[in-house]
């Protein structure tokens, strides 16, 4: 099952009464489900994951959901080495344009879950702070030291008090600013060490993990992974089939990574069921030098995590200037081109049973400003 929620973020101008009451109950019941909810902040790869509290945490006053924002570039142009070399700027505006008009409609949505919970009677209404100040952007995840996953004029609109985890070369850059009062670096979730548990690093709540696969020939980290791990469910809740349910996880890999080097999550101890995986369809190079691995990797890395979505990301196709603009080689594909492209590779195969490890994936494509209800 897939709910998109389109234009979450868009305040609409004098909207008949009927069509706002829809679109804030559709809202209200995405907030009251107890799942998570993934937001494209931009037509790129910002995004936002909002985790719902676990029945038996204590949550601060007005609060239903828990934020992480990743890899935020909303406005301007980014560059890496010189102008000259490489500039890019979106395409296509930013659903927000700045992290202040995300954390006002993160507080609005709060309003709103805390207004939804007493009309249901689910429970009584909370007090609410009105501080404008307060910030409900909990932690931001940087995967990459490049400006359109690091970008820091929008980085430095966050609260100096923001938790920020960024793998390690982003995690130097972001120190060398001297803004932010606490840099953690991602740590491993590896063969050796898969308890999803010690990736919870102070000042985490418990229930939350954070960490980064790597390709182990890639020491640059180009092509790894964010690893988002969540426990919903810390008290005994048991799914449709009487099993309890465990720890859940969203792998983010903007760049892509092979899926041998994701090998090990099936196995981790406690379990981790992978709930969607953030995987590009382009595949983009600069003159022979593989960036995004594109859909064909992401079909091996489905296969290997069998997450319950796929959702795309980083594709989107910016304006751009540079020296190294006729080097950059982009081929666009879609997810039904991939898999007609191994058919042909492979042979059809009568039962297509080629297709059994992403038959049940649910694949979306969430536009700018969108969200998914991840259930």
């Amino acid at each position: 099952m897939v709910v998109v929620i389109k234009d979450n973020f868009v305040v609409m101008d004098a909207p008949s009464l009927q069509l706002r009451e829809t679109l804030n109950g559709s809202i209200q019941r995405a907030l009251l489900s107890h799942r998570p909810i993934l937001t494209h902040l931009n037509a790129d790869t910002s995004w936002l994951l909002q985790l719902p509290y676990p029945p038996d945490v204590e949550r601060p006053p007005g609060r239903s959901r828990w934020n992480i924002v990743f890899d935020p570039w909303l406005t301007g142009g980014q560059s890496d080495v010189a102008n000259w070399f490489s500039q890019q700027w979106h395409a296509v505006a930013s659903s927000v344009q700045t992290m202040a008009e995300l954390n006002d409609l993160l507080r609005e949505i709060e309003k709103m879950a805390q207004l939804g919970a007493s009309i249901s009677g689910e429970r009584d209404h909370d007090y609410f702070d009105q501080d404008s100040n307060r910030s409900y952007i909990d932690a931001v995840v940087v995967s990459h030291e490049f400006t359109d996953h690091c970008n820091k004029n929008t980085l430095l609109e966050l609260d100096p008090d923001t938790p920020v985890f960024a793998t390690r070369s982003a995690a130097d850059l972001i120190r060398s600013w001297d803004y932010f009062r606490l840099v953690q670096e991602t740590p491993p979730f590896s063969a050796t060490d898969s308890d999803w548990r010690n990736t919870s690093l102070i000042p985490l709540p418990k229930w939350v993990g954070i960490s980064r696969m790597v390709t182990r020939s890639d020491a640059l980290y180009y092509h790894s992974a964010i690893l988002v791990t969540f426990d919903l469910y810390s008290i005994d809740v048991k799914g449709p089939l009487g099993v309890p349910k465990g720890a859940e996880a969203i792998i983010y890999t903007p760049h892509g990574i092979h899926a041998k080097d994701l090998s090990h999550l099936p196995l981790a101890t406690p379990a981790v069921e992978a709930l969607a995986l953030l995987h590009g369809l382009h595949d983009i190079k600069i003159s022979v030098k593989q960036l995004n691995l594109g859909a064909h990797n992401g079909l091996q890395a489905q296969r290997m995590c069998q997450a319950k979505y796929w959702v795309s990301t980083h594709d989107e196709i910016k304006k751009g200037s540079g020296l190294i603009t006729p080097f950059l080689h982009r081929r666009i594909l879609t997810l039904q081109e991939a898999i007609e492209a191994e058919r042909r590779a492979k042979g059809r195969i009568p039962d297509e049973s080629e297709l059994s490890d992403v038959r049940d994936v649910a694949f979306v494509e969430l536009s700018n400003g969108e969200s998914l209800l991840l259930v």
